[in-house]
């Protein structure tokens, strides 16, 4: 954990609890709170319970995670594909740099990432030995499209939009719950 922290400057974390500060502070005010410098209440309550969450998952995953971890960090990442396709850029800044500036349309910026996961998948079917297994991996699977594609959904139904902010709460929160759901999986 403290590693993503170090390699992301905890910038993920930081759009959690900006998100949930704005959430929480109501639609006329949404914009202003994420704009805040101060944390809220709601956003530290964000940060303990995801932390906790994920601390909780890792010690039951504990030597899988090498293999977890990955798979968790894609679907957080792949989210935000979701979000920007389906959202307008709101933001508190009048000369704000939208995702959507250079965006080519979901087809085209997801078709690596689709290229890499039927990648994993394939050799995944190859070596996994049991049927137990392979089912529970091909579950995983349907669920991380699920989350990944849900998660932004409700952040910008909530949000009326997208912003740095709610992306890196989408990353945040969808690889959380692939984490339980692999913990409770596996």
């Amino acid at each position: 954990m403290a590693s993503g922290y170090l390699i992301t400057g905890g910038l993920h974390f930081d759009g959690l609890m900006d998100t949930f500060d704005g959430i929480f502070a109501g639609k006329k005010k949404r914009l202003k709170a994420m704009k805040d410098s101060k944390v809220g209440s709601f956003g530290v309550q964000a940060l303990v319970f995801i932390t906790l969450i994920q601390i909780a998952c890792i010690l039951k995953i504990q030597n899988l995670i090498f293999f977890v971890l990955p798979i968790c960090l894609f679907w957080g990442r792949f989210s935000n594909l979701f979000f920007i396709e389906k959202f307008k850029y709101i933001s508190y800044k009048k000369k704000s740099i939208s995702h959507k500036k250079f965006w080519n349309g979901f087809k085209k910026e997801s078709l690596i990432s689709i290229i890499f996961l039927l990648i994993f998948i394939a050799y995944q079917l190859v070596s996994i030995t049991s049927q137990a297994i392979l089912i529970r991996f091909l579950i995983l699977i349907l669920i991380g499209i699920f989350i990944s594609y849900s998660m932004p959904n409700i952040l910008g139904e909530k949000m009326g939009g997208f912003n740095g902010d709610a992306c890196g709460a989408s990353v945040v929160l969808v690889e959380t719950a692939m984490l339980f759901m692999h913990a409770i999986l596996l």
